[in-house]
């Protein structure tokens, strides 16, 4: 007879490191893909609850609803092969491959590799658009959709995070913006998590200098750019994007976005952005870079959003809130 505390001991160990052994075995944010960086608070679980149903939402408008092909393969052929084990096998075999890319979602949740940042895969669509989309609905409607979910950053492109490597694929990745006869005003947003590759300072004057050779008629605004270009680096992979609208949509950040104007003006400028005593915002007008205080500014007044949004509370009853890697 089994005793009740063998059985509870069983349990807790059979289910007790199910977050770890997911992060094991999934998939996790690699050079080559598309999709979205979330940043939330601490509970990732329900973060990546939110962003399904948000993207999905979204989504739909954008693409219509999700399609998937459940048509099988031919089977006239089985009764031959029955009697050949290894041709049955690797037919089998082949089937389930196929079933799995056709039954590939538009949205899957991955490892990003660093805490309280959440990154969605896209498939078969522009995450830029798509991002930009739900922030101009939020930004007109001004209505609340995420208790969570802080800032959504569209990642249109990867690369190893290393100088030589960012600088060469940012030369062509940046050129439908920035390359003659193109040409606009722009900023460089940059942050680096679990990253010591190069110095940030080094960084922002490489991709500077990429955005000026491509067409020296390219200039800095850090008011109301035209084109913000978005850097993230997460350990050894940066994540890239160019976007419109940045400041207008406080930095894509989904709480401040949706906040009456009087209310944004009343709680000074906008994402904490450092000023000298002549009013005017101290950045650096070279590079076209926020500075690094300003974006401490905003990390901390996404932590005290995040403690207004949802309080410290697990409702799953997990312990750190983190969740499935796929949806």
């Amino acid at each position: 007879m089994v005793k009740m505390s063998d059985s509870k001991k069983r349990s807790r160990k059979r289910y007790g490191n199910y977050k770890n052994k997911k992060y094991k075995g999934s998939r996790e944010l690699e050079v080559g893909m598309q999709g979205i960086l979330i940043t939330c608070n601490i509970n990732e679980r329900k973060c990546i609850s939110e962003a399904f149903s948000l993207l999905n939402e979204y989504a739909d408008q954008l693409y219509g609803p999700e399609k998937f092909s459940d048509s099988e393969e031919g089977d006239s052929d089985v009764e031959s092969d029955e009697d050949d084990a290894e041709a049955a096998l690797k037919k089998e075999v082949t089937k389930i491959c196929t079933s799995t890319q056709k039954r590939e979602r538009r949205f899957q949740a991955l490892d990003s590799g660093a805490k309280n940042v959440v990154f969605i895969r896209t498939q078969h669509l522009d995450p830029a658009h798509l991002v930009h989309h739900i922030l101009q609905d939020l930004h007109t409607t001004k209505k609340k959709k995420s208790r969570v979910i802080l800032r959504m950053l569209p990642v249109s492109g990867t690369c190893k995070a290393y100088l030589e490597d960012m600088e060469k694929y940012l030369s062509s990745f940046l050129e439908p913006w920035f390359k003659a006869p193109n040409q606009g005003t722009y900023q460089i947003s940059f942050k680096a998590r679990n990253s010591s590759h190069n110095s940030r300072e080094d960084i922002i004057k490489a991709l500077a200098g990429v955005v000026g050779t491509l067409n020296p008629k390219n200039k800095v605004d850090l008011t109301n750019p035209e084109y913000t270009v978005i850097v993230e680096v997460i350990k050894s992979v940066s994540c890239v994007s160019v976007v419109k609208d940045y400041m207008l949509f406080r930095k894509f950040n989904l709480q401040e976005v949706v906040k009456p104007d009087q209310e944004r003006k009343l709680s000074g400028p906008p994402d904490g952005a450092r000023q000298n005593p002549g009013g005017h915002v101290a950045e650096d007008v070279k590079t076209g870079a926020a500075g690094e205080d300003q974006d401490k500014q905003l990390e901390l007044g996404e932590e005290k959003e995040a403690e207004k949004a949802a309080p410290m509370k697990d409702e799953s009853g997990g312990g750190n809130g983190e969740g499935p890697g796929q949806q």
